[in-house]
């Protein structure tokens, strides 16, 4: 497959706040297993393979640290991790690929030292599996058909870290049901760096902008969850989806002081986007990166108790390491809507006690898939009746 017409993003030009960008987990095990296959078929020892990034608009430039035969018919190949200027928890560490032709006509994923296995119920991986996202999968899968073809033979793509079970004692893993290891993630490919004081300054700059014609509505999410509702149930423009992040206090401070310096009101503010970070709220957290906070379900498990579900499904509520697996558990449940719908007015609630300026404010809460878990399924049903949706 030829992706020389596909065009390469410079990784050496800064990001919008200054900082350099670097290349995620998913992206480096990629690249490692690509220079095996090379290395594997067209006996090449390259120096830096291109890697297809995810919606295949782009491609990245990684380097190469060392590929090898191991002589069993597999080839290993080392690439170090480059996190640009993000404080991550595995820049520098060495991500490897070892690759092996199988007889099952397949690709298949597994588990080398420092990848931790799913263990629980709520991520984006079945239990059992290794922790590589299924956007790295996609990754790794395109750049076999990019080396061998569409028509390529099966291959075991064993994914590694040198001393990923100590980084992930750094993370969160463990509570999130990830053993052993850390994860092979990046929905993107490519990591953003963080600039905390400079990130802060564009989301203001972006909330400036949402309400610059003084609309009638603007939408806030936290990440990407929620945008095909804005846009086709709420029919927001772009500049008026705002990705606020985890800063959701920061974004209301921002909102309303806009609003005060320029003496109007807004009509509707929605906040769209998983439970996983706005139930937080009912909590009293505001700024809700994983690493500032503690997971949701303490939140969810005490209103599933004020909406009258049995102990027992409260008890398994409180037991789900994840408020996704939480959705997961409540999805044939017949008080599901409910439950979600009650969090989802709390949180309007609460939100609406720290904004003065705004006269109505919205929650709508989606599982990892996008699927609406509370009010948004009625709205997105009438969206569809009305032939819309």
């Amino acid at each position: 497959m030829n992706i020389n017409h596909i065009p390469e993003l410079d990784l050496s030009e800064p990001a919008a706040n200054g900082l350099r960008r670097g290349r995620t987990t998913g992206t480096c095990a990629t690249a490692a297993v690509k220079a095996a296959l090379e290395f594997m078929y067209a006996g090449a020892n390259p120096q830096a393979v291109l890697v297809t990034l995810p919606g295949g608009q782009y491609t990245v430039a990684v380097p190469i640290v060392s590929v090898r035969a191991l002589g069993d018919g597999s080839v290993r190949a080392d690439v170090v991790k480059d996190a640009g200027d993000d404080p991550d928890k595995t820049h520098g560490a060495t991500i490897f690929a070892v690759v092996k032709p199988n007889r099952q006509n397949n690709i298949r994923f597994l588990a080398g030292a420092g990848v931790g296995i799913v263990s629980e119920p709520g991520i984006s991986v079945p239990v059992g599996e290794p922790a590589i996202n299924p956007g790295p999968r996609q990754m790794m899968t395109l750049a076999v058909e990019e080396v061998c073809g569409v028509d390529h033979v099966g291959f075991d793509l064993t994914i590694g870290c040198e001393g990923g079970a100590a980084i992930a004692d750094c993370t969160f893993n463990s509570r999130l049901g990830i053993v052993g290891g850390i994860s092979i993630l990046g929905k993107s490919g490519i990591v953003e760096p963080r600039s905390c004081e400079a990130y802060k300054e564009a989301l203001a700059l972006s909330i400036r902008v949402a309400l610059a014609e003084a609309p009638q509505a603007v939408a806030f999410r936290p990440g990407n969850i929620g945008i095909g509702f804005a846009r086709a149930a709420l029919d927001l423009p772009a500049k008026q989806v705002v990705h606020i992040s985890n800063l959701i206090g920061f974004a209301l401070e921002s909102a309303e002081s806009i609003l005060k310096e320029g003496n109007y009101r807004l009509g509707s503010l929605w906040l769209l986007g998983h439970p996983g970070k706005i139930a937080k709220i009912l909590d009293g957290v505001w700024e809700t990166h994983s690493s500032n906070s503690e997971m949701a379900v303490g939140a969810v498990s005490r209103i599933a108790v004020d909406c009258g579900f049995d102990s027992t499904v409260v008890d398994r509520i409180a037991g789900c390491l994840t408020t996704e697996a939480i959705t997961e558990l409540l999805a044939d449940h017949d008080g599901s809507m409910l439950l979600w719908s009650e969090i989802e007015r709390r949180v309007g609630l609460i939100i609406a006690q720290k904004v003065s300026c705004i006269d109505r404010v919205a929650v709508r809460l989606f599982n990892m898939s996008g699927v609406a878990l509370g009010a948004g399924r009625s709205e997105v049903a009438m969206k569809c009746a009305q032939g819309e949706g």
